[in-house]
């Protein structure tokens, strides 16, 4: 029954980010991009600006800063796909996957952008004191809009339990078995005790855990990963050259019995990059529609920063993995990223890239638990929340054991739903969008 289940995902899994989703994507970003006049370009040394002197709180019942929302969606985006995910894009696109991830990664800021003006834009102007924000708010304008926001929160909760929950403790369970030898059930128990501490704590200790996590989480990467790069110096400049050539002309490898088209470098990148970047997702915009912030467009530039920090971690993972020269190992997932810190820190690359792992999991696990909580609000207006971190703790704990690639699998099916939905609504709503960033720009 479950090998059925598993299969029947893996089969919907195959069409649910193929060409027409992800053609969707390409053509809304573009769309955008031109409609706000390329702000992502125009703006991006203003969004340093904004997040070093960000905005401060400006309501006592907003559950955090637009610096903690900052802070936030930049730990969703710095997940277990970042460590694994890209390994996976290497594998199955070849390394011009890795120059699509970065050109990608360029474009779908300016979605990250159109996606958090609206939320603060409609937050600031709603008339209850929730704290609302996100597509729930503003997919309300659109024809439609009810049943558009009950089928995205509905794929939303699921999302929040098998990619920003499952797969992270599914991911460190097994990261630590392979490298330590620890025993699942102990992991899923800690899993279990550490989220049951958090999500019990409500939205102000959610957000004060995973404040501290967030440097911690960047520090160790940056750190580990240009060691790695700075080894491997002599093949930074040839490794660049591959992954530019292997992006536009097809590459063949195993003595041309097997190789990689443009079409599947592309393919890969850009599921890679919407994944890792979580830019038209609409999750990184319901924290800030929970920021309180007044200012909209200084919101949405601010935000593309995260999107720009996500792409760069994902391009620089790929490069060692190409640098070091492993990528053509056989190996896919944490398995290759290992085989490339090997490299480099012998039998200690494993005990980095589990370290690596479990951090960057155990930091998405505390966001994804205030976003969980939100689309569990809505759907219960605001009720039951015991039931909620009981639920989410369990699912944690039951993770560990789960096939884990029946989790990857499953994450592209309600990443598809979120996106096509939350899309719509900006395409919809873009006429807004240009008419008051145009207005913006006039002032600054």
């Amino acid at each position: 029954m479950l090998a059925d289940i598993g299969i029947l995902i893996t089969e919907i899994n195959g069409w649910a980010l193929d060409w027409p989703t992800l053609l969707y994507v390409i053509a809304v970003c573009i769309l955008v991009t031109v409609a706000c006049r390329f702000v992502q370009f125009r703006y991006f040394l203003a969004a340093w600006k904004y997040t070093l002197f960000p905005e401060k709180k400006t309501s006592a019942a907003a559950d955090m800063t637009p610096f903690q929302a900052f802070l936030n969606s930049l730990s969703t985006g710095l997940g277990n796909g970042s460590v694994g995910g890209v390994a996976t894009a290497v594998f199955s696109g070849g390394p011009g996957a890795a120059f699509w991830i970065l050109a990608i990664g360029f474009i779908v800021m300016s979605v990250r952008y159109a996606e958090v003006f609206l939320s603060t834009y409609f937050a600031g102007r709603q008339s209850t004191q929730q704290n609302l924000g996100g597509p729930m708010l503003y997919l309300l304008s659109v024809p439609a809009g009810i049943w558009l926001v009950r089928v995205y929160v509905f794929f939303g909760l699921l999302f929040c339990l098998g990619v920003g929950n499952g797969m992270q403790t599914n991911t460190i369970g097994i990261s630590l078995n392979s490298t330590w030898g620890i025993n699942p059930w102990i992991t899923a128990v800690v899993s279990f005790a550490f989220l049951l501490y958090v999500v019990f704590g409500g939205a102000p200790r959610i957000i004060r855990v995973s404040d501290r996590l967030v440097p911690v989480k960047v520090v160790t990467f940056f750190t580990a990963t240009i060691i790695v790069l700075c080894y491997h110096y002599q093949n930074i400049i040839p490794a660049l050259k591959l992954i530019f050539t292997s992006a536009f002309t097809p590459m063949a490898i195993a003595g041309g019995a097997l190789g990689f088209t443009v079409q599947q470098a592309l393919k890969y990148g850009l599921i890679r990059s919407i994944a890792a970047t979580e830019s038209g997702l609409g999750t990184t915009a319901i924290f800030y529609g929970s920021s309180g912030s007044k200012e909209p467009e200084k919101s949405g530039i601010m935000s593309m920063l995260s999107s720009f920090i996500s792409t760069i971690v994902c391009f620089m993972v790929a490069l060692c993995i190409i640098a070091s020269g492993v990528w053509d190992s056989g190996a896919t997932s944490t398995a290759l990223t290992v085989k490339a810190f090997n490299t480099v820190f012998g039998v200690y690359g494993g005990w980095i890239v589990s370290f690596l792992s479990m951090t960057f999991g155990m930091g998405v696990l505390v966001s994804y638990a205030y976003l969980t909580r939100e689309f569990w609000f809505y759907i219960t207006n605001r009720k039951y929340e015991s039931v909620f971190a009981i639920l989410y703790c369990l699912v944690a704990f039951a993770a560990v054991f789960v096939d884990p690639t029946v989790l990857w699998s499953w994450a592209d099916i309600p990443n598809a739903v979120m996106l096509t939905i939350n899309l719509l609504g900006i395409v919809w709503l873009l006429p807004l969008i240009k008419r008051e960033t145009t207005a913006f720009m006039a002032k600054n």
